[in-house]
């Protein structure tokens, strides 16, 4: 199933996704009788998803999805987990051997941003860039977990845009304050359950700035795989439920690339990977 985070009429609320219709937690609770919590990360991991999901088939969605904004679908995770340098082919492009550990940045709760929101850069960023990612959002607390035990743990999957400011990362010499702007995670546009992804290893993923096509690939460029990656860094650290481990992008960003065209004020980034929706963000220099 399809789960989003909504905002309308300053009013935040969650809400299960069928098309271009949506069934509100409100809604869930009138048809349902049952007293669903307010928070989206208590419904989904306390056990409350399992029950409604069971009886999803009979209710009826009520609302339009686009009188609604989009919210990045988990709030205040406790880790946002970033691979760098897994898929081949952009190793490839880099010059580098994907590394058969997890090579991982973590990026600030304040860096998460809707599907359709604005990403703001400040003005004194040259070069932005883009990422197109597939997000694991994991489901249980794990640790030291194998790779059928990891399969176990991931709720879902949604798109991230691991936005980048390749200036201030060569001058940093690491990726932290690069990634870590408020707002440069545009993620979503809903969650959907790995029981409708039983390959992740096989989506298309696609990225257009203003309509021309910057990357088109496929997950299935990964060097480390998704069951993997969770099992390896359950090994270095506690997964808990809602965090958020981005798997690392294919070719086509503009890092050391002689024609870099970087991102501008204004530009709309288009990611797409099958079957998880699509981000549509602009943005916006300040």
């Amino acid at each position: 199933m399809k789960i989003a985070r909504l905002l309308k009429q300053n009013m935040e609320t969650y809400a299960f996704v069928n098309g271009e219709k949506v069934l509100t937690r409100e809604s869930m609770t009138s048809q349902t009788g049952i007293p669903i919590p307010q928070s989206i990360k208590d419904f989904l991991f306390d056990g409350w998803y399992d029950e409604i999901k069971n009886n999803a088939k009979n209710l009826t969605y009520t609302e339009n999805l686009s009188d609604f904004k989009f919210l990045p679908p988990i709030p205040n995770p406790s880790k946002i987990i970033c691979l760098a340098f897994n898929y081949k082919d952009h190793a490839k492009e880099q010059n580098l051997i994907p590394p058969d550990e997890p090579a991982i940045v973590i990026k600030p709760r304040t860096t998460l941003n809707g599907a359709t929101s604005d990403i703001v850069c400040p003005s004194f960023v040259s070069k932005l860039d883009y990422e197109i990612e597939l997000a694991v959002i994991i489901g249980k607390d794990c640790k030291n977990v194998s790779e059928n035990q990891a399969k176990e743990s991931i709720f879902g999957y949604m798109i991230l845009n691991d936005t980048s400011a390749r200036d201030i990362q060569a001058k940093d010499k690491q990726f932290t304050r690069a990634k870590g702007f408020d707002t440069f995670a545009p993620c979503g546009p809903w969650i959907t359950s790995a029981d409708e992804i039983p390959e992740p290893q096989n989506l298309k993923m696609l990225t257009k700035v203003n309509g021309d096509i910057r990357q088109n690939s496929s997950t299935s460029n990964m060097h480390l795989k998704v069951y993997s990656i969770v099992s390896l860094l359950s090994k270095a650290m506690t997964l808990e439920k809602g965090d958020i481990i981005s798997t690392g992008t294919p070719a086509g960003v503009m890092l050391n690339k002689p024609d870099a065209i970087f991102l501008k004020d204004g530009d709309k980034i288009e990611m797409e990977i099958e079957n998880l929706g699509k981000l549509q963000n602009t943005v916006k220099f300040v």
